[in-house]
Formats: C-alpha cells, sequence, structure tokens
C-alpha cells in the first residue's frame, strides 16, 4: 500500500522594490506562476489590463496591490 501524499505549495514571498514589471520595469506588485512553471512579475497597471488572460493561464496569482492605497500622501505646492 502507497502511503498518502499531501502536496501544498509554499507561500510567495512578499515583493519587494528589486522586483520589477516584466513589461515596463516599473515596481512590481503582482506575480504570477504559470502552469508552464515560469514566473512573471507585473505592476499594478499591467497586472489590471492582464487579469483576464493571465487568471486562464496561472496556477496563482500574488496580488500586493493592496499595499499601494497604504502608501502615505505626497505633499502639496501649498505644503512644501
Amino acid at each position: 500500500m502507497r502511503p498518502q501524499v499531501t502536496t501544498a505549495l509554499a507561500p510567495s514571498s512578499a515583493l519587494s522594490t528589486a522586483d520589477r514589471c516584466d513589461r515596463c520595469g516599473a515596481q512590481a506588485y503582482v506575480r504570477v506562476t504559470l502552469t508552464s512553471g515560469g514566473e512573471l512579475l507585473f505592476c499594478a497597471h499591467h497586472g489590471r489590463e492582464h487579469a483576464e488572460k493571465l487568471r486562464n493561464i496561472a496556477i496563482t496569482i500574488h496580488d500586493e496591490t493592496g499595499r499601494l492605497e497604504d502608501a502615505p500622501a505626497t505633499a502639496t505646492e501649498d505644503e512644501r
């Protein structure tokens, strides 16, 4: 009798400022693991633009675009 084996994917590590969009080079906020075994990184803009197609070819989509909402506001001209 064969032992029962359970498999699980390791959680994706957080994206850093060194991770860049494969499309435009901006900071990546979306990591897509493809069924073919490859990986793609996208900025928030290109992640949204290609989301529908990516869902069809992805095993996982790690989306950190929510971090953009947590970003501090920049000073306006009057506040400088």
